[in-house]
């Protein structure tokens, strides 16, 4: 079942910011070919799915055609969510034949790179749906689509880590280097950042041991195996959440969840990106 639209909004100067972007690069001083077409010409047009998927992307396909022809009407047979069958109509179109052929690439590149990590999301989260572990991305997104790509990620059905360095403190490797241990970089991001959830991550139980001392809030085990998820579920023992991470595909996700671990990233759902086959047939007004 799709989310409800609240839970997975996108703040609309963010699609307009997009889409402008995408429509500048595409479309450069004018459409050469759409000139041909008479001025005036009429069409209408249907988006047609070409595979089973879940659909994303309708904010940004909607904004390429108002940003170019305000006249354009939309008919969508499907919401952002929804799973969608091979051989369906998703959305119908009428307007002034220019726009839409000039519109076409941009809005169907929006569409199929949104509904395919809505649909591998999906993927993701029907592994693990009847157990208590949420399956969250990571910030692998294709540069400039980070919330494009997280909105389609809780279309899919999962959930979002932070948004970016700005919302979140998540100590690694290297900030541990330069900050001398785990506990002096866990003190340091309290007294920097206080009252902002610090996440360590981790890569053996010795390293578990010393972040559930000094007191982080969730820990990531990097590329744990599921002998020693186990191990570091009992060793937390409700003290902090712990996140597994590294290495998570479709085959092993339900394993990984099965461990008691609260929380599971996945980097391939937003860096691993194969577009759904979407096609618009347009017809032209004689």
């Amino acid at each position: 079942m799709p989310l409800p639209e609240t839970q997975h909004a996108i703040q609309p100067e963010i699609v307009q910011a997009d889409v402008r972007r995408a429509l500048a690069e595409d479309l450069g001083s004018g459409d050469l070919t759409a000139g041909l077409i008479p001025a005036g010409t009429f069409s209408t047009a249907r988006v047609i799915c070409r595979e089973a998927a879940v659909l994303c992307g309708r904010p940004w396909f909607d904004a390429v055609f108002r940003q170019l022809a305000p006249d354009i009407t939309l008919q969508w047979e499907a919401r952002d969510g929804d799973a969608v069958t091979a051989g369906q109509t998703l959305c119908r179109l009428r307007g002034p034949a220019r726009p839409l052929l000039s519109g076409e690439r941009t809005a169907l590149n929006f569409l199929q790179t949104l509904s395919g990590t809505a649909t591998l999301a999906r993927r993701y989260q029907e592994q693990v749906a009847d157990l208590p572990v949420t399956v969250l991305d990571t910030r692998k997104t294709l540069p400039g689509l980070r919330l494009a790509q997280k909105y389609a990620v809780r279309c899919g059905g999962c959930h979002n880590h932070r948004m970016g360095l700005h919302d979140g403190v998540l100590i690694k490797e290297n900030h541990i280097l330069a900050c001398g241990s785990i506990t002096a970089a866990v003190a340091r991001a309290r007294a920097t950042v206080p009252g902002t959830t610090i996440e360590v991550e981790v890569e053996d139980l010795a390293e578990l041991d010393e972040a559930l001392a000094a007191g982080a809030d969730i820990v990531l085990l990097d590329n744990f195996e599921p002998a020693d998820l186990r191990r570091a579920v009992r060793r937390a023992a409700g003290r902090c959440l712990l996140e597994a991470s590294g290495g998570i595909t479709l085959e092993n996700i339900r394993l990984i969840a099965e461990t008691g671990v609260q929380r599971i990233s996945v980097g391939a759902l937003t860096k691993d990106v194969r577009a759904v086959d979407l096609s618009m047939r347009i017809t032209f007004d004689r």
